[in-house]
């Protein structure tokens, strides 16, 4: 059974944390790989060198949405095919551990899970926009 006085607020704390994780993954491409080794690296994959710059934007937009929640469960499942290029592109190869050299898709696959379970929780609290109109009111800690 789910507790609906704690819920609200399990919902808030993975929404925050995933959005943190995509705004520091957005962090290491601008701030130590810079764009351009970050375009340069997507070319030397076989992808469009500007598709770099558009996940950049996508994982800095996607992550400050989950943290002040808006449109949180659209959010969470706009962001899963950037980790599903991720596993397709750079570290599925490398097999599942994400220990391996070269990393592995584990960690990716769990970050997925972790997106589709807030798209199924909501906004949870303190959220400033909900992400539907069948959902609780904006702010409401007492609906997930």
């Amino acid at each position: 059974m789910v507790d609906t006085r704690t819920a609200p607020y399990a919902a808030l704390i993975l929404r925050i944390t995933l959005g943190i994780l995509f705004l520091a993954h957005a962090g290491l491409k601008v701030f130590v790989f810079t764009p351009a080794g970050a375009a340069q690296f997507f070319g030397s994959l076989g992808l469009p060198p500007a598709l770099a710059y558009l996940t950049i934007a996508a994982e800095t937009a996607g992550g400050i949405a989950l943290i002040v929640g808006f449109f949180t469960r659209w959010v969470s499942l706009a962001l899963i095919p950037v980790l599903l290029g991720a596993i397709a592109f750079v570290h599925g190869p490398a097999g599942f551990f994400f220990n391996n050299p070269n990393g592995g898709w584990e960690y990716l696959a769990f970050w997925i899970a972790a997106l589709v379970t807030q798209a199924l929780l909501g906004d949870g609290a303190l959220a400033v926009r909900a992400g539907s109109a069948k959902t609780a009111p904006a702010l409401s800690t007492r609906s997930a």
